[in-house]
């Protein structure tokens, strides 16, 4: 087990620069035109693809990296160069979050790499939970997986929502409902394959921010899945099951849940990427403070922008050490005892939130125009505080984790 360290070696800091250098060169100079079209920008994630970064060598090596600190450095560096793009790049990885986190020897084997493809034929993928019903309370999912046994084989029905490259994907993973008595502890996880019938495309949303990510409903209809298609495999969700149901019974503590494994696996990476917008903010600022002349002299000098850029630096400074600590324990196999995953994913995202305002702020009216970037990372960093767990949900579950009561 790795220290906990706040520096990088020298093959992380190689990574880094690496990262850097194409969020630099090809993502800013193309942000802004992805965010108007509103489209997922393959050429972007071809390029990605080209080069090793949008593969699964690349996010395996950072995955395993052994201090933790792989995959949040670079999901800092990706949105750091642009949200929208990053998030185009990336969000198969919650799909494939998914399949490791429930997902046998095989299925990992088999399905990662169709998660991805190669630089000559890139797939993506999309990891769907929530529900027009169902957000934040994954208790009232409604969507249904009914075993065939005649024919070994799992029904779906239901409609998801807000599914990262939903509809477009080429691999689905889908959390269903295997046993509805037992409310969260009754679902499942399922790999949807390319081609599946009943599988289609629903409303894809127009949003606030992070347009250059595809986000859309899915709709399941009589969606047939061979019994090797659901993840872990039918003996061990029997099992699962079974202690459910006698915790239900006997009144015992809660069981594994397919989606909340998957999102507590990736909230310090979502936080990185919250730390990468803001930083990005805060360096726009820093540098308009410090060459816009306003009454004779920058900007900076007067005391009131000067303690705001303090500010921004030092929540900064805070959500990463939030997110590495978080990263870090995950890796070294320590158990969240405060919830620390949802603290590094709470801090972060209403930090980027703030700091991205802030920077609007200090640039006056050109932020609030399209000439200046700070306007678009303002409107990326909003859903920071909603996806993945709303801020308000993020404090329940630390609540709920350092008093031991169930608060409502």
């Amino acid at each position: 087990m790795a220290e906990f360290t706040m520096e990088l070696n020298e093959d992380q800091r190689g990574v880094r620069d690496w990262i850097h250098g194409f969020a630099a060169e090809v993502m800013r100079p193309a942000a802004a035109e992805w965010d108007e079209r509103e489209e997922f920008p393959l050429p972007v994630v071809q390029e990605a693809a080209r080069i090793g970064l949008y593969s699964l060598d690349f996010y395996a090596q950072q995955f395993f990296d052994p201090t933790g600190l792989g995959v949040p450095m670079a999901m800092e560096e990706l949105f750091w160069g642009d949200a929208g793009l990053g998030l185009a790049i990336t969000g198969t990885g919650l799909a494939a979050i998914g399949v490791l986190t429930n997902g046998t020897e095989e299925q990992i084997g088999t399905w990662l790499p169709q998660m991805y493809g190669d630089a000559d034929d890139v797939k993506i993928a999309a990891f769907c939970s929530s529900e027009p019903d169902a957000g934040s309370d994954v208790s009232a999912m409604r969507t249904r997986a009914v075993y065939d046994e005649a024919k070994d084989e799992w029904v779906l029905n239901g409609t998801k929502t807000w599914a990262t490259n939903g509809g477009i994907a080429n691999v689905h993973v889908v959390v269903a409902v295997v046993d509805p008595g037992l409310g969260a502890r009754g679902h499942a996880s399922f790999i949807v394959p390319p081609g599946t019938p009943g599988l289609s495309q629903g409303q894809k949303f127009k949003k606030h921010g992070i347009r250059a990510s595809h986000t859309a409903e899915v709709v399941l209809d009589g969606v047939r899945l061979p019994g090797h298609c659901l993840l872990g495999g039918k003996d061990k969700l029997d099992e699962r099951l079974a202690r459910a149901r006698e915790r239900a019974r006997t009144g015992g503590s809660r069981t594994h849940n397919a989606a909340m494994a998957t999102f507590e696996a990736s909230r310090p990476t979502v936080g990185a990427q919250a730390v990468g917008i803001a930083r990005a903010a805060y360096e726009v600022a820093l540098d308009y403070a410090q060459t816009r002349v306003q009454f004779g002299r920058p900007v900076i000098d007067n005391q009131g922008v000067a303690f705001q850029l303090a500010d921004m630096r030092t929540r900064i400074d805070a959500a990463r050490l939030l997110v590495w600590r978080a990263s870090w324990m995950a890796t070294a196999g320590k158990p969240f005892t405060s919830a620390e995953g949802s603290m590094s994913k709470l801090f972060a995202g209403e930090t980027a939130k703030a700091v991205t305002a802030q920077a609007m702020q200090i640039l006056g009216g050109n932020g609030y125009t399209r000439e200046y970037p700070v306007e678009r990372m303002h409107r990326d960093a909003a859903i920071y505080t909603i996806f993945e767990g709303t801020s308000e949900i993020q404090r329940l579950v630390i609540a709920r984790t350092i008093s031991d009561v169930p608060i409502r």
